[in-house]
């Protein structure tokens, strides 16, 4: 594992908007089968505009950058969720200096914040279907792609559920079949943060990751 002072998040949060860009089309697909349709778009407009504030805060802390991003500024149900899961995540790279702490702390208290406000359970088909056993995965002392490979692990099996929460509730078995695209769009954070904390960690690549995304399977 790269060593915590040299892992940069600002370096994280630029590999997510990447991966946010590559992977649009694929998040679109999927919450048209189960959402409005924009989730794609709101994910990856989002990290734009987190990019830019970055580049214009460069004295603030990266993840807290990002939540004022996203809970002020990203539409959509997610995108106040995600801002609530950077804002802990950045209160609590504050204060730690073991950035596997950080995280699993951080993990837990955005997870905690996203289920008070969104009331959703595991098996709900949503994006704590792939934060929970992230968290779990930190918990138990895992590395960043171990953590990466729970989370990406829980998002894909989102395929085999049918929807409890949200607009995804009201279409039936239609979605079933593909996973949640919040949950899949919250693992690639992991998965990027473990591509840039454990590049050999030999983590299935993006391509590898959307196209099973798009099956299904």
């Amino acid at each position: 594992m790269t060593p915590d002072h040299r892992l940069d998040h600002r370096v994280v949060l630029r590999a997510y908007a990447q991966t946010a860009r590559t992977a649009h089309d694929t998040l679109t697909a999927l919450d048209q089968l189960s959402g409005d349709g924009d989730f794609g778009d709101n994910l990856r407009e989002g990290l734009d505009r987190v990019e830019t504030a970055l580049g214009e805060r460069p004295d603030d802390a990266a993840f807290a950058v990002a939540a004022s991003v996203f809970l002020d500024e990203v539409g959509g149900t997610s995108g106040p969720l995600i801002g609530l899961l950077f804002q802990e995540i950045a209160r609590a790279l504050a204060l730690s200096e073991d950035a596997r702490e950080g995280w699993r702390t951080g993990v837990t208290e955005g997870l905690a914040a996203i289920q008070r406000v969104g009331e959703a359970e595991p098996g709900d088909r949503t994006m704590v279907d792939a934060l929970v056993p992230a968290r779990d995965a930190l918990t138990a002392g895992e590395d960043f792609a171990g953590t990466a490979r729970a989370a990406l692990f829980g998002a894909q099996a989102t395929a085999g559920i049918r929807a409890r929460r949200g607009r995804a509730a009201y279409v039936g078995d239609r979605a079933l079949g593909a996973p949640d695209p919040g949950a899949i769009g919250v693992a690639l954070l992991f998965w990027s943060l473990a591509g840039v904390a454990e590049p050999d960690a030999g983590v299935d690549t993006l391509e590898e990751l959307l196209g099973r995304a798009r099956d299904g399977g």
